[in-house]
């Protein structure tokens, strides 16, 4: 009778040591998986906020290419204007001196005497001394 008390309270303690270790093992578990959850939560919002950056990213990427199209482009119409002015500007020179030599002259004189004032002043400012 006495070994069936025994092998019956040892059946009854070896339940409760194994019943208390498996509930640590499913609380480490379930432990784990809130830290594991918690982690990937943090990265997919890390992710989502990457991927918003990278698309805001490209917009002003876009943006700024555009912008520098337009820029191109109107560079390239100003020195299209540059060069008809300057031709305009020779051809109105060439009749100029073709036709009132004198005019001409007096006109490249005035120019001479223009550069003369500007170096002058050039020389005589506080950032010329410097």
């Amino acid at each position: 009778m006495q070994v069936v008390i025994y092998c019956s309270l040892a059946f009854i303690i070896g339940f409760v040591i194994a019943w208390i270790t498996r509930n640590q093992a499913l609380n480490n578990i379930k432990k784990e998986q809130h830290d594991m959850t918690g982690f990937l939560e943090r990265e997919k919002l890390g992710k989502e906020r990457l991927q918003r950056e990278v698309e805001l990213f490209l917009q002003r990427e876009n943006e700024l290419s555009r912008k520098l199209e337009t820029a191109e482009k109107m560079i390239r119409q100003m020195d299209s204007d540059i060069l008809l002015l300057q031709k305009h500007n020779e051809e109105t020179e060439d009749m100029l001196k073709a036709q009132n030599p004198e005019i001409y002259a007096l006109k490249l004189k005035l120019i001479e005497a223009g550069n003369t004032i500007a170096r002058l002043k050039a020389k005589e400012s506080p950032a010329y001394a410097k």
